[in-house]
Order: C-alpha cells, then sequence, then structure tokens
C-alpha cells in the first residue's frame, strides 16, 4: 500500500541496539532476544534486515559502547547505516538503502523507544513508507528523575499511538514479535485509521 511507487518490498530496520544505548534498558534481555529472532526470521525468508548504528559525542564512533551488542551479529552482506541524528533517514544512506531493495514498508525495533525509535518511525513515514512496529522489540532507558514518564509507560504510549497513526496511501501498525509478518500489505487489506 506504501505510496512509494514499485517499492513492494518489507525490510527489518534494527536501530541503536548498542552497548552504552542498552546499558540499565527496559526488559534489555526480552526486547534483545526478540529483535534475535526476527532478524533470524527475516534471514530465512530472505528479507533485508538493516542495521542502524548511531555516533555522537557521548556515543563515539568505534568504541566499545559504540558496538552492537553481543547478542546480536550482523552478517557482512547486510547494510549498515551510520548516523548522527534521531531520525535514521537524516543524513544517512537509508533511502538508498532501501530504495535500492525495493523496499516499501519497514518493520521497526530497536533503542531507544523515545528519541531514535520514534523519530525514524515518523522520518519513514512521512517519507510515504508503510511502517511495523513491533510492540515488544523496542526499549528505553529510564529518565523518570528528568520528569519523564517510566520506561514501562513510554513504551506502552508509543505502541498505543502508533497502532492510530495514519495518512493517505499509507499504513502503519503495532504488532508483537509473534505476529510480525514480512509480506507486503495486500492494497485492499486493512487500513490505518484517518
Amino acid at each position: 500500500m506504501t505510496t512509494l511507487s514499485g517499492r513492494p518490498h518489507t525490510a527489518l530496520l534494527v536501530i541503536d541496539v548498542q552497548n552504552d544505548v542498552m546499558t540499565g534498558a527496559h526488559e534489555r534481555d526480552g526486547v534483545v532476544a526478540n529483535i534475535s529472532a526476527l532478524v533470524d526470521r527475516a534471514r530465512a525468508e530472505d528479507v533485508p534486515v538493516v542495521w542502524v548504528q548511531h555516533s555522537d559525542d557521548g556515543l563515539t564512533f568505534g568504541s566499545e559502547g559504540w558496538q552492537y551488542v553481543p547478542e546480536l551479529a550482523r552478517r557482512e552482506s547486510e547494510p549498515l547505516v551510520h548516523k548522527k541524528y534521531g531520525d535514521s533517514f537524516e543524513a544517512t544512506d537509508l533511502e538508498e538503502v532501501l530504495a535500492s531493495r525495493g523496499v516499501g514498508r519497514v518493520v521497526v525495533t530497536g533503542a531507544q523507544t523515545d528519541m531514535c525509535v520514534r523519530s525514524t518511525l515518523h522520518g519513514a513515514f512521512v517519507r510515504g513508507y508503510d511502517v511495523t512496529l513491533v510492540s515488544d522489540a523496542h526499549t528505553t532507558e529510564d529518565l523518570t528523575s528528568y520528569g519523564a514518564p517510566t520506561p514501562a509507560e513510554v513504551v506502552a504510549h508509543t505502541n498505543l499511538y502508533w497502532g492510530f497513526h495514519g495518512g493517505p496511501g499509507r499504513r502503519a501498525d503495532t504488532v508483537a514479535t509473534k505476529e510480525v509478518t514480512f509480506a507486503a500489505a495486500p492494497a485492499g487489506g486493512p487500513a490505518t485509521r484517518d
């Protein structure tokens, strides 16, 4: 259903599941296990797995903290997108990577829910992609000392609102790991709420 012409395929995005990002993350082990299961399924179904890796002043490129968590291993054949902003599309080659593979739908996982995951969800949607958020495969850190809701509340709220997100000619949804399908949504299937 994507508004991107000639882009019938789906890709799995794994955003910033890096050592320092995941230190103290809400339900870290379960989220990483769910992402790992999705990576395995995507590979088995010949679905592109695209890895996104953040760096900035607090997360130094090439450092141990910058590395992906040890439970997740990228294959050399799988694209790696380096970013410096929340939106994985901003000042990166992600659009080119997806376009070259005919991708019009992205399945989003990773960290942090209220920063890079949220920015990428919206970034993909406004660029014309259908966007699926995996409800139990994203996480964030505890920022309650700054007045933020608890991590569980941040994750739950993001899952809720993304399931109701809509736009003309595009589809947004939120599903659990076990419900993820990498098949493109049929044109006559259920649409998001406008």
